[in-house]
């Protein structure tokens, strides 16, 4: 199977998956988290063109014998399933926050100045961050914060993965 070159993959995950569609916003990627019935993720996998995640093998099976790029993914765990998508799609396993898109909402990322976010944002990490990036799409603020040590652990750990 061909795969897209990773700037150009989009992907669509079902309902058990939601928490993997955020992690692949994070790092760039155009995702839809559907909680749709299955034939209607598939239907919008083909259509848009999108590679379409699953841990449901029945949908799995559709969605290749209907012709779309697709993945199954058999953990349950973020790290392992970055891995995963690594070694059998290709994602990249950095965060560029220039390509980031909003985990919640799925619209780009833009940096936002920090004056323009009193009164959004607790003037308490006004002080403490210099970064900010606002969501295009639902207003989202976000910056480097405690969270950020976490994000760098998993995908350190993603990438152990990928040696095994």
């Amino acid at each position: 199977m061909r795969w897209l070159s990773q700037e150009d993959k989009s992907f669509v995950v079902d309902g058990m998956l939601g928490r993997l569609a955020r992690w692949l916003r994070l790092l760039g990627y155009d995702t839809l988290y559907l909680r749709e019935e299955d034939e209607e993720v598939l239907k919008i996998a083909l259509k848009e063109k999108r590679v379409l995640l699953t841990r449901d093998q029945g949908l799995y099976r559709k969605a290749v014998a209907s012709g779309a790029e697709a993945a199954y993914l058999v953990s349950e765990n973020g790290a392992d399933q970055l891995a995963q998508l690594a070694k059998s799609v290709g994602i990249r396993l950095e965060v560029d926050i220039s390509r980031s898109r909003c985990p919640s909402c799925n619209s780009p990322i833009e940096s936002a100045d920090p004056s323009d976010l009193r009164g959004i944002v607790p003037a308490t990490v006004l002080s403490r961050y210099s970064e900010f990036w606002r969501c295009t799409g639902c207003g989202k603020v976000y910056w480097r914060g405690s969270h950020w040590r976490k994000i760098g652990e998993t995908l350190t750990k993603a990438k152990s993965l990928l040696s095994r």
